[in-house]
């Protein structure tokens, strides 16, 4: 499952995402998106996504996925919803 595939499969599967969310690899990558403006531009990235333009929240993971921490991290999560 490469990263369009993740999100095209969350978008479909509101039960995923909530299972992602209480996870403690859901809280991390939240962590990890958010960075340090408190979330806003992870929230106009989700608003965004949830409007069909998922550019700024895929560029939002590939920054997250350039560092060893996040490219485990979504693997993992990956791996979970592949499950």
């Amino acid at each position: 499952m490469d990263q369009k595939e993740l999100i095209d499969r969350l978008r479909r599967d509101p039960k995923a995402v909530q299972s992602l969310m209480t996870s403690a690899d859901g809280q991390r990558l939240m962590q990890l998106l958010s960075g340090g403006d408190g979330g806003r531009t992870l929230q106009q990235a989700a608003g965004e996504a949830a409007a069909g333009n998922t550019l700024q929240m895929t560029q939002m993971l590939k920054s997250v996925m350039s560092t060893p921490e996040g490219t485990a991290l979504l693997r993992r999560i990956r791996d979970s919803l592949q499950g």
